[in-house]
């Protein structure tokens, strides 16, 4: 039996967490609304300076008195390949001339990461939630001796076992399906384990409570993740086309067609799930293992297309399930999903 009384999920009036989607969509607006409709939004502190999240839940707190979630990258660096990755680099030089613009420098940074567990010790969120890895126990203990709780993104039982190990309250488990970043501790070309299959294997290695994630975007679904073994499930692409989402005019457009999804490098260095596209199909094959390297090198050939309107040129993060997002207010769409859950 999954104990939840201090995971954080007690705090949940319907078992729905907003997925934190960082680099734009996830914003206060959105994460209010998912906390006041009776779920656990989620700010993203992902590519933005902790002076700049802290404003984030300055924002959040003045429009919820609910509950709310902190997810903070963990700092995990690969081994770039040095080669590989001044090729790729060169080789964005032909979309710079596409769109007026120099490609970035290729660096790697920590994203903020002690000022950002220093925020997260000093404002102290519901919930802080970690992704690409868990840090130790030290810095867990730290945090949770604040009254935050802490959860950590998993794919694999030999993550989910880390994470225990480290003293984790609660364990969001992603499946192959997700859209967004794959949240798995090393950048590898492992096949992805799909939800429904992965959470049992996830439940035989730990007792903590899990928070389903991938391809969610139903009553029905949320109904199969809970018969699953999991305690609540975290949607993403599903809130995309909510109001308060701040994702792009053509991310937006973007999901209202019916291409594919695939898992590419070709954005950023690390495998991430998005709808097919002449960016994605032009390079993937010649994209490097370097995360965060080419994030920073496409950055701002993605925010030049961005500014055209211009689909083709940027990241269109989505799950599998994204066919279902629907333009509504984020609370109507949780509310909808909790009353479809409740006629299964």
């Amino acid at each position: 039996m999954q104990q939840v009384s201090a995971a954080g999920l007690e705090l949940l009036d319907v078992p729905i967490v907003g997925a934190p989607m960082a680099g734009g969509p996830s914003t206060p607006a959105l994460a209010a609304a998912v906390s006041d409709a009776g779920g656990l939004g989620f700010l993203a502190a992902g590519y933005k300076t902790a002076s700049a999240v802290r404003a984030d839940l300055d924002e959040v707190r003045a429009l919820t008195t609910r509950p709310v979630g902190l997810n903070i990258f963990f700092p995990v660096r690969d081994e770039a390949d040095a080669p590989g990755l001044e090729a790729y680099a060169d080789r964005m030089q032909v979309e710079g001339d596409r769109y007026d613009v120099s490609p970035g420098e290729p660096r790697w940074t920590d994203d903020d990461w002690p000022a950002k567990l220093e925020l997260a010790a000093r404002e102290r969120p519901a919930v802080v939630s970690f992704t690409f890895g868990c840090p130790g126990r030290e810095i867990v203990e730290w945090l949770q001796s604040g009254g935050c709780r802490i959860w950590s993104t998993i794919t694999s039982p030999a993550e989910a076992e880390e994470a225990t190990v480290a003293g984790a309250d609660a364990l969001v488990v992603q499946g192959a399906e997700a859209g967004g970043h794959q949240g798995s501790f090393r950048n590898h070309d492992e096949e992805p384990i799909p939800l429904l299959a992965l959470l049992p294997q996830i439940a035989r290695v730990t007792g903590l409570p899990l928070i389903a994630s991938g391809g969610i975007g139903s009553g029905s679904d949320v109904r199969e993740a809970l018969v699953a073994g999991a305690a609540a499930v975290q949607i993403g692409s599903a809130f995309l086309l909510a109001t308060e989402a701040g994702t792009s005019a053509p991310h937006r457009e973007a999901l209202a067609g019916d291409r594919e999804t695939r898992l590419t490098r070709a954005f950023t260095g690390r495998r991430a799930r998005g709808i097919t596209n002449r960016f994605m199909l032009d390079h993937d094959g010649f994209a490097p293992h370097a995360y965060p390297e080419i994030h920073y090198v496409t950055a701002p050939l993605r925010a030049a297309a961005r500014e055209l309107g211009d689909a083709d040129g940027i990241n269109l993060w989505a799950g599998t399930g994204y066919r279902r997002a629907r333009e509504a207010p984020a609370a109507e769409l949780a509310e909808r999903w909790a009353h479809e859950l409740s006629l299964d």
